[in-house]
């Protein structure tokens, strides 16, 4: 199977869509910490809606070539506000 086609147009885009995941990954933690995703969302729904934003926002990454760093909203950024 071929691979898939790539250029500096594609690297592009990717960068973009993963600048666009990584905004939205921002907003969501901040609606965490605010408590406001209560308003929006049950526990569960969150949760899951979460785990969506973290994933897409890691592929997109990958896609960039972007280095695995630690970023907002994974592991340690998700405890309650005190």
């Amino acid at each position: 199977m071929p691979a898939p086609p790539s250029g500096p147009h594609l690297q592009n885009a990717a960068r973009q869509w993963h600048a666009l995941a990584e905004r939205r990954l921002a907003y969501f933690v901040a609606l965490y910490h605010s408590g406001r995703w209560q308003h929006y969302y049950t526990r569960e729904r969150f949760a899951l809606r979460m785990l969506d934003v973290i994933k897409a926002a890691r592929v997109w990454g990958e896609l960039a070539g972007q280095a695995q760093m630690q970023r907002p909203g994974t592991s340690d950024d998700l405890r309650p506000a005190a």
